[in-house]
Order: C-alpha cells, then sequence, then structure tokens
C-alpha cells in the first residue's frame, strides 16, 4: 500500500474546469395538484407527454451565495428509455478562480416545450473542496431536490450529499469505495468485480425506492507523470507576487578561462581514445545495462540527436562490439575527434571491418559534418550499391552535397584545357589535347569497386574518387540519370553567378558540369548521343523561353494572349525571326521526362492558366503519336516545388514498400532555371471548382463512375482511391509542414485521386492565420459519409499506419533534408539551422507506436474541429470571385 500524499496546489493549476455529467436516474414525482391548478400548462410538459423527456442541466459556479462567472449547459440531447449524457462540460473558470467557499449548483430543466416554456425538474448543490480542502475527484450521486433550484450558499437548502433516512446505506458504501479507488484498501481483483457488482445492484434499489432522482457527475483526476495528485486550495500569497529587491542576489563576474580548453577532460579525452587502449578494447563485452544504453543511442537517437560526452566515450569504449551492427557506424564516426592523427587512424582502420550500412544511412556521411575524404569516399562506395532508380531519387540532394566536397581536388580535375560553360555546346575541336587524370582514364565508363571487394583497396585511390565523379561516372551509364545531373548542376552554376555566393563553390559547379559534358563528348558513341540531346535540349529551352517572354509583352487579357501565342507557334514554322520551328523539330529527349521524345507543339491546344503569371498549357506531339501535356512556368522559382515533389515520391516508394499503396499522385517538377521550369499536368479539377459545378464531391464522382450497387452510388474502387489519396497526403502534407492550403489548390481527378499541387509555403509556414496541422475540410469529410462513417474510420487508420511507416524511415528523409540546408530553396534559406528539426518534430520520434497514434488522432480531431479555416476559404473564395 503506497502511504505517499501527492498533492498540487489550485494556484498552480492555470487550466479550464470541466464538469462530467452522467445519468440521471430514480423517479420523477411530477407537480403537484396546487402546482397544476395555478399553472395549467404544465400538463403539456414532458413530463407528463413523454417517459424520458428531453431534459438539460445547466452549470452555474456560486460563491457565497453569489453567482461567478456565466452559466453553462449541456448539449441537447433526446433520450429513450434513461437519462444519460455522458459528456464533459468546460465550465468559465480555472482552478486557480476557485475560491475556498466555493459551490457547484446544478439545475435541470424540462426542454420539451421549448426554450421559452423550460420548466424546472429539480436542482442540487455541491462544494468544490471537501472540508479538509481537497478539491473533489471522482464520481458523486447527488440527490435532486424536486422543483427547487440551487442557492448557492454554504447551508445550501438542495445538498447534494445529505444524511437523508433511507440512503445511509448508499452513502456509506459511496464512501467505501471511494477509499478503494484512492489506494486505502488491498485490491483484489476477482472480488473486487463481485463486490461492484453488487454495489450497482443496492445503489439501483436504493434510488428506486427514495423516490427522488440522482445525478451522477465525475470531478476531474489530475495527473503529473501519469500519477494521480491531490489538489488542495492554495491561493498565491500577494507579498510574494509583488517582491522587489533593492539589490541583486548573484552578483556575475567575468571568468577568462570560460572559453578554454577544460585540461582535465582533454587528458581523459586522450587516455580514453590512445592507441594502446585499442587492444584492452577490443575483447570488451558491455554487460546489460551497458548494451540496453548502446541499443538506445544506436537504434532510438535521430541523426540530428546530438551526443554527449558520456555517451561518445561509451561509444568509443565498445566500438570493436559495435562493429557488428551497420546503424552504428555513424554514430561512431560523430565520436570520432578529426584532429587527432592517432585517433583519426584508428577510426579509418576500423571503417574497413565495419559490417556495410546502409544506402539511405550513408547519406548523412556527405553532410557538412564529415569532410574527412576517406569517410566521403566510403560513402560513395555504399551509394554505388544503390541501383539508378533509387539513385534517381536522391540526386538532387547530391548535387548539394558537392558544395561540402574539397572545392580544389573537384577543380583539378578540370583546370586544364576544358572549355568554359558559356561555350561548352559550341563544336568541340578535336585537336584540343585534353587529358584526365591517369586513375580516372582507366576506368572513365565504369564506377569503381564497391565495398563487396577488397576492404584493403578500399581507400587508395582517394585523390580523385570523389563525389563529382561518382556523378559523372554513373550518369554516363544512364541518360536519365545524365539529363537530370545536367540541370540540376545548369541550375546551381547561374544560381552560384547571380546570387554571388562563395567564388570557390561557383567554380566547383561550373568544373563539374564542364567535366561532365566532355565525359559524354569524348565517350563512346550512346555517351555522344546524350551529349547531343542535352544541347538539343537546352537550344529548345533557350528559344522557348524567348517565345513567352514576346508573349507576355503583348497587351490585351489572357485571351488575347493565348490568341498571339498559337498565332506565334503556327507562324514559327514558316518565319525566319523565329530561329526555331515549335511545329516540327527533334525528335528532343523532354526534360522533364527523359522517357518520352518531343517532336512538336500542337499550337491550337496551348492555353495560358488564370494566375499572376499566366503559365503556359502546352500539348507536346510524340514520337509514339500519343500528346503530352505540360505545364511551362516562366518568372517563377520551382525549386521548392521540386523539393517537395521529390519528397512525396520517395515517401510513395517508401509506402508501398511496405505493401501500403495510398494512390498517391507525386507528378513530376524540373526547374530549368531560377526563373522557369517545367511542370507534368495532370488531368484534373480543383476542388473549389466541383464544388461550384457539381455541388459535392460525390456528385463528382458519380458523373464519372456511377454504380447503383456501390456506396453512394459510386464505384467502389474510386471511393477507396479517394480514402486512400486523402490519408497519404493528410500525413505527407502535415510532416512537410506544407501551408496555403485551400480549396483551390486541392485537385481531383476522375479515378478518385485526391493531390496536392502549389508549395509556395513549407516547413511550417503559412500566410494565414491559426492554420489547422492538416487540411481536411468538412466538405473532403462528407464525401468520405460523415465522421461516423465507415469511410472516415478507415481513413483515420490508414493515416495511422502511414505515419508510423514513414517515422520508421525517418533518417532517409532527415538526412536528404540535411543536405538541401546550404540550397537556395526560399523557406529553407529562411531558417536553415532549424529545416531539418522542423520535420523531426513533426515525426515526433520521442514518442512509442502508441503515443504517436493517439498524437495523430489528437491532430485530426483539432484539424476537423477548427473555426478559422473555414472562415479563410470563404475570405479565399470572395478574393478569387473579385479576382474573376
Amino acid at each position: 500500500m503506497e502511504s505517499t500524499f501527492r498533492y498540487i496546489g489550485s494556484s498552480s493549476l492555470h487550466q479550464k474546469l470541466s464538469i462530467k455529467i452522467g445519468t440521471l436516474e430514480g423517479e420523477n414525482i411530477g407537480y403537484s395538484y396546487e402546482k397544476l391548478i395555478e399553472q395549467p400548462l404544465l400538463k403539456f410538459s414532458g413530463v407528463y407527454t413523454e417517459k424520458t423527456p428531453p431534459l438539460k442541466v445547466k452549470l452555474q459556479i456560486f460563491d457565497n451565495g453569489v453567482p461567478v462567472g456565466l452559466p453553462v449547459y449541456t448539449s441537447h440531447k433526446y433520450f429513450t428509455t434513461r437519462w444519460s449524457w455522458n459528456e464533459w462540460v468546460t465550465l468559465s473558470l480555472n482552478f486557480t478562480d476557485i475560491s475556498r467557499t466555493a459551490v457547484l449548483g446544478l439545475t435541470i430543466y424540462d426542454c420539451a416545450g421549448g426554450r421559452e416554456q423550460m420548466t424546472v425538474v429539480g436542482g442540487t448543490s455541491i462544494s468544490f473542496f471537501s472540508t479538509n480542502g481537497i478539491f473533489r475527484q471522482g464520481l458523486y450521486d447527488l440527490k435532486v431536490w424536486p422543483q427547487m433550484e440551487p442557492d448557492g450558499t454554504c447551508n445550501s437548502s438542495t445538498p447534494g450529499k445529505c444524511p437523508a433516512a433511507g440512503i445511509s446505506q448508499m452513502q456509506r458504501l459511496s464512501k467505501l469505495a471511494k477509499k478503494h479507488r484512492n489506494g486505502q484498501m488491498e485490491k483484489i481483483d476477482w472480488l473486487d468485480r463481485l463486490t461492484f457488482r453488487e454495489l450497482e445492484v443496492i445503489n439501483e434499489m436504493e434510488k428506486r425506492n427514495s423516490q427522488f432522482l440522482y445525478l451522477m457527475v465525475e470531478f476531474p483526476q489530475v495527473y503529473i507523470n501519469e500519477k494521480l495528485y491531490s489538489v488542495i486550495h492554495l491561493e498565491k500569497n500577494a507579498k510574494s507576487v509583488l517582491t522587489y529587491a533593492p539589490k541583486p542576489k548573484i552578483v556575475v563576474v567575468p571568468d577568462c578561462e570560460i572559453y578554454q580548453e577544460n585540461l582535465v577532460e582533454r587528458k581523459h579525452h586522450r587516455l580514453s581514445r590512445s592507441a594502446r587502449s585499442g587492444t584492452s578494447d577490443r575483447d570488451v563485452k558491455p554487460n546489460a545495462i551497458v548494451r540496453d544504453t548502446l541499443n538506445s543511442i544506436v537504434y532510438r537517437y535521430s541523426s540530428t540527436y546530438p551526443l554527449s560526452s558520456e555517451e561518445q566515450d561509451i561509444i568509443w569504449k565498445y566500438r570493436f562490439y559495435l562493429s557488428s551492427h551497420k546503424k552504428a557506424l555513424t554514430k561512431f564516426l560523430k565520436c570520432v575527434n578529426w584532429e587527432t592523427t592517432t585517433e583519426v587512424r584508428q577510426a579509418l582502420e576500423l571503417l574497413k571491418s565495419w559490417a556495410p550500412m546502409d544506402v539511405e544511412d550513408a547519406l548523412e556521411l556527405l553532410n557538412s559534418t564529415f569532410r574527412h575524404p576517406d569517410v566521403r569516399w566510403y560513402a560513395i562506395t555504399r551509394l554505388n550499391e544503390a541501383s539508378d532508380e533509387y539513385l534517381l531519387l536522391y540526386l538532387l540532394q547530391l548535387v548539394q552535397a558537392l558544395k561540402y566536397e574539397s572545392c580544389n581536388e573537384t577543380c583539378n580535375l578540370t583546370a586544364r584545357g576544358l572549355p568554359d560553360c558559356k561555350e561548352i555546346f559550341q563544336s568541340y575541336d578535336d585537336t584540343t589535347d585534353v587529358h584526365l587524370e591517369d586513375s580516372e582514364a582507366e576506368n572513365s565508363s565504369t564506377p569503381r569497386n564497391t565495398v563487396t571487394g577488397e576492404a584493403t583497396n578500399r581507400y587508395q585511390t582517394t585523390k580523385v574518387n570523389n563525389l563529382a565523379n561518382f556523378l559523372i561516372q554513373r550518369a554516363c551509364k544512364n541518360p536519365t540519370l545524365a539529363n537530370y545531373l545536367y540541370w540540376y548542376l545548369t541550375i546551381e552554376c547561374e544560381d552560384e553567378r547571380s546570387l554571388k555566393k562563395d567564388s570557390n563553390i561557383s567554380q566547383m559547379y561550373d568544373a563539374v558540369l564542364r567535366l561532365f559534358l566532355h565525359s559524354l563528348y569524348k565517350g563512346t558513341g550512346e555517351m555522344k548521343a546524350m551529349h547531343a540531346q542535352l544541347k538539343e535540349q537546352q537550344h529548345f529551352v533557350d528559344r522557348l523561353v524567348t517565345l513567352v517572354k514576346i508573349v507576355a509583352k503583348e497587351s490585351g487579357n489572357r485571351k488575347r494572349k493565348t490568341e498571339k501565342f498559337q498565332q506565334f507557334l503556327a507562324e514559327s514554322s514558316t518565319s525566319n525571326s523565329a530561329k526555331f520551328n515549335f511545329n516540327h523539330f527533334g525528335p528532343i529527349v523532354f526534360p522533364l521526362d527523359p522517357d518520352v521524345q518531343i517532336v512538336g507543339i500542337v499550337p491550337e491546344k496551348v492555353s495560358l492558366f488564370k494566375s499572376a503569371l499566366m503559365p503556359s498549357k502546352l500539348t507536346f506531339r510524340t514520337t509514339t503519336g500519343t500528346d503530352y501535356v505540360a505545364i511551362f512556368k516562366h518568372g517563377d522559382d520551382l525549386r521548392q516545388d521540386q523539393l517537395i515533389l521529390q519528397m512525396i515520391t520517395l515517401m510513395d516508394k517508401l509506402l508501398q514498400k511496405e505493401n501500403l499503396d495510398l494512390r498517391l499522385t507525386p507528378y513530376r517538377v524540373l526547374a530549368t532555371s531560377s526563373k522557369h521550369g517545367f511542370m507534368q499536368y495532370i488531368d484534373s479539377v480543383t476542388v473549389a471548382e466541383v464544388l461550384n459545378t457539381e455541388g459535392s464531391i460525390h456528385n463528382y464522382f458519380r458523373k464519372f463512375n456511377p454504380c447503383e450497387t456501390g456506396p453512394f452510388g459510386i464505384m467502389p474502387d474510386i471511393m477507396d482511391t479517394y480514402i486512400k489519396s486523402c490519408a497519404g497526403y493528410c500525413v505527407i502534407t502535415y510532416l512537410l509542414g506544407i501551408g496555403d492550403r485551400h480549396l483551390d489548390n486541392l485537385l481531383l481527378t476522375s479515378s478518385g485521386k485526391l493531390f496536392h499541387i502549389d508549395f509556395g509555403y513549407i516547413l511550417g509556414r503559412d500566410p494565414k492565420p491559426m492554420p489547422p496541422p492538416m487540411k481536411l475540410s468538412k466538405e473532403m469529410v462528407e464525401a468520405m459519409g460523415g465522421l461516423t462513417s465507415e469511410f472516415y474510420h478507415t481513413f483515420r487508420k490508414l493515416c495511422y499506419t502511414a505515419f508510423l511507416h514513414l517515422r520508421r524511415h525517418a533518417n532517409v528523409m532527415l538526412n536528404l533534408f540535411g543536405l538541401m540546408v546550404d540550397a537556395s530553396v526560399p523557406d529553407i534559406a529562411l531558417e536553415p539551422d532549424k529545416s531539418v528539426k522542423k520535420v523531426e518534430d513533426n515525426l515526433r520520434l520521442d514518442l512509442s507506436d502508441e503515443e504517436a497514434v493517439q498524437h495523430l488522432q489528437n491532430l485530426l480531431d483539432v484539424s476537423i474541429t477548427a473555426v478559422m479555416p473555414a472562415l479563410v476559404e470563404q475570405i479565399h473564395k470572395l478574393a478569387q470571385y473579385w479576382r474573376k
């Protein structure tokens, strides 16, 4: 039996006070004949017309008979066989506002006759604090005094707890049950179940025989760190609040050694990391407690979690034991002091025999934290194990990781004889003598040996085997990788020059781009074909930008500009001034999708969108005879959209790897410059347009996919796709902190897919006040059948499942964002040091799976009940109307 009494003062609880109204039991005796004669209309009240009339309870706080605060009511509810509210009602005051003499008055009204004819069924009252000054907790059965309202005094005429004859047995058992709940009695499960069952029977009989009504109420219980605390009445002392110290008690004295190295810690570090300790550490095995600590550090700490000096020491001590755990390698490398030669030598020697790490974890070794060339080359050998498909998922970040390479080493590869980037696609002079390093020339078209080879030979050629070489070698063997690598490097070269950043980084990107194009030009026939295709792509994009600029300068409205655009395209085949025939060209590999080869633009199908920048909707003819529709945006930086779509594509693959297909729509986006780029067009309509034209999402689905036997008259597959896509995008947009969500950037396809566009605000930024954590409007929930439907419950289950799966792959997402901290993405550039932390906070890696599900449940409930998003949506509709 625990004898500890845990308590907290009421002045420390700054939260609203809630009371649960449970059930009303007993017999309602009705009104006397005298009262019916005085008020004949009472015979039409619910007490006489219905067996269980609709009742409501008013809760009012009194202090010495004076009402305090506003009264609150239970919600209007119809009953069938018994009165049962089971509703928590939040009062108007906090715990800190409740005085020692405060009384809760409860009045039961018969509301069958409407608001103006509500009659009093009865009233009762109970003090908030017991005679010992302890706040009441748990369940209470309060006696209801018929046709009386509580007066709120200490000696009330309507006491809920009174020693009246005939119910002494009930009160005695209630006190014993309270002692049992408070742990003052020994608990025996089998006996307790029998006892409480008998108590319910006795209470029921007592209430029925008393000819009174009894209202069950529940006072809240306060839990702190999962332990029950009693609330005692405590008021702040005014003198302690308004304190004034004429002289400070703490005198700050500057310490001249505060920023200097601690010699004791330095000595301890050197002794523990010395080469002599390596022999003794080799056979050290952790005990159970240390093993649990190591498992917690290795498997529970995220990639961004800083290790304390004690944690670093314990990892170093058991490094040989951890060498068989592939997940422990990054934690071990973080413990190394890379300025100490002997320590570095030991670490690199152990790195050769360490269990090969996963490709996703190797991305962490390419960020700015790890600068040693051997460590970075080890990461490259692991990346070489990845297929081209997965390498393409990480390519955007790998190009950014080039900033953390040794610039001098990379630039030296291309310092001799390679043409400047401005002349990159001009005809090469075959007599130009360009030599690569010997080790690179021998292996220019094949990747280096990976960790499957001899470990001792892995680090002997680090002089030229850097990340730039790895990307070039892999891209030279895959046209798709070559396509995206070219555009990613091109935009970085342009960006570095325009923003006047670090000249070394600018030179590095120029050097890598020149080396890449030269490798293609001097390579095999397939490589030369890739080089020619990239040249044609660049020429096509430059001509298209010129044409779009001409159209933008044309006078007139959107319709006029569209007609002019179509005219320019049609005349380009005959006009010599256009310098490019947009009707028939190529075939050219389409930069947005290298699997597609375009041969012309259909002029009559070109249109401009209504937004301020008027993006162009272009329909391309392909070599297969089909049309490919894409959007070309000029005047907008698409790199932020490009990053978010890449993350959505990655998350989609991670979920499908877990056998969870949420029918996402990760459309393609490619920034060809900081001012223009392509976006894949998906045949769809905005949810706002669906609601305006069809009235509801159900009507839209029924229009294209009717089914008499299906749910809501819709084909089952369509509803299944809709529910899954809603769940997927709710979780993903929450994790990435995508803001500025409204019904005009939510799109629907006729196949049931819902997806998001326009990612101008990410990582928690939002121009709208008080945005909900998830975009889940009432129209979307209504399309699921409402909050009580089976589809909505399926939607919630899918949200929980997707959230838990993505949490298990948190490291790869955090590593990819970690490589983007120095990229020119607007919302990351605002707070580069906090961008990864924002994603990690949304993942809630500090919670267990059960706690994470509960956290997501709360987010969904808050998002559905939020009022401000609905108001902002109406304002947005009004703004769109005036804009049109």
